[in-house]
């Protein structure tokens, strides 16, 4: 099977309202070109240093977004061109983000990854910490960031309904938000193995690599 036809198979089960995240991390630039004639603009890696090389060679209509966990000193590498950042846990994360998108006199995009998995090693904040978070940004007023909605990743299991359960909890404290926060529009969650679940539950944003790009 070629990238090409992966991706218009994938793209023909999507929901109108569901956006693809071609994950693209590790793979070479002329795979990502294949789905680029594609017709795919959005990929997602998980590495700024490789984001930054791919960003330098290809077309400039695609939007990268950052997927992966983001370390504080590496920001600064990725705010000229970043389109989305999903993984925001912390409120240093965002004053950083913040700080480096003024530089370049942009808004960047951030979802806050919210912990719904059961194993401890998947980053993430609590309930209490999201709210605290979205306090502490409405009054230092960080005009750089635009925080877009959630993220969430479940716990890596054959179990469908406990990933279910996960997801449906993860929905659960999005709505909640929203009747505050009407621009929050972008849930993401789900990914090869789980994203079809993943719409039943309310996903607006989905992240696939290996059903595209074939297994690394």
């Amino acid at each position: 099977m070629s990238i090409k036809n992966n991706l218009l198979e994938i793209k023909s089960t999507l929901p109108e309202n569901v956006t693809l995240v071609a994950v693209s991390k590790t793979k070479p630039v002329s795979d990502l070109m294949e789905a680029y004639e594609a017709g795919q603009r959005i990929f997602g890696e998980n590495k700024i240093q490789e984001m930054a090389e791919k960003f330098e060679q290809m077309p400039k209509d695609i939007e990268w977004h950052m997927i992966g966990h983001v370390q504080t000193n590496k920001v600064k590498f990725m705010a000229p061109f970043v389109s989305l950042i999903h993984g925001v846990d912390s409120l240093k994360l965002l004053e950083e983000i913040n700080k480096q998108a003024l530089k370049y006199n942009r808004i960047i995009d951030c979802l806050l990854q919210i912990h719904i998995a059961e194993e401890e090693t998947k980053f993430g904040l609590n309930e209490e910490e999201l709210n605290e978070i979205l306090k502490q940004v409405e009054q230092d007023k960080l005009k750089n960031i635009q925080i877009k909605g959630l993220m969430g990743m479940a716990t890596f299991t054959e179990n469908q309904d406990q990933i279910k359960k996960e997801f449906l909890h993860l929905k659960s404290i999005f709505d909640k938000l929203k009747t505050n926060t009407p621009q929050l529009t972008t849930l993401s969650m789900g990914m090869s193995g789980d994203y079809q679940l993943a719409i039943e539950c309310g996903s607006t944003m989905v992240r696939i690599g290996s059903s595209i790009f074939g297994t690394r």
